[in-house]
């Protein structure tokens, strides 16, 4: 894949066909350090053992509609192809957790890509699901959580237009301003 968010938007699709109603992405850039993490956290249904083993292998799949299962795989490598390590752990009934760093200056590192876009329509496209986003960049920090939006906006959806408007703007302006830019 071109950019990680893409590789996200996969984790997180797979977070929501394990049932799980919480979901943590969790983005740490340490330029100093040379690091990019990356962990998506979910309260899923978790995977038994056995599946576990081989989730990263690319025809591992529990799908019906095709025999092969690439995310995963496909993130792993991404990660180990640029000087990073990749973990998943889970446990049946508690959920699972996926982590992937890079060396954050690896040439071969993909970009981040649009990573607001992206939690905009993982957001706006599960409505009922609950969503947590932080996002480091050195010594800066932005939270974003679902549940506190979902409490101020008091039964209005969080997929209704105005409000997707305006979520795109407060991520984007906030995303932004890890960066060094203006908030």
């Amino acid at each position: 894949m071109r950019e990680l968010s893409l590789h996200i938007m996969d984790i997180v699709q797979n977070s929501i066909s394990a049932d799980a109603d919480l979901i943590q992405i969790i983005i740490h850039e340490d330029v100093e350090k040379d690091i990019l993490e990356i962990c998506i956290i979910d309260n899923g249904k978790g995977m038994p053992e056995d599946l576990l083993k081989t989730v990263s292998d690319p025809f591992t799949t529990t799908r019906t509609t095709r025999k092969v299962g690439l995310g995963i795989s496909l993130f792993k490598a991404a990660a180990e192809q640029c000087n990073g390590h990749f973990s998943i752990e889970s446990a049946v009934g508690k959920g699972t957790v996926v982590k992937a760093s890079f060396q954050h200056s690896h040439i071969d590192r993909a970009p981040l890509g649009n990573i607001g876009e992206t939690i905009l329509n993982i957001v706006t496209g599960n409505p009922d699901v609950n969503f947590v986003y932080i996002h480091h960049v050195d010594n800066r920090q932005f939270e974003f959580d679902t549940r506190k939006i979902k409490d101020i906006l008091q039964g209005v959806l969080i997929n209704n237009a105005e409000v997707i408007l305006w979520l795109k703007d407060y991520l984007n302006e906030n995303i932004m301003s890890l960066y060094g830019g203006v908030s």
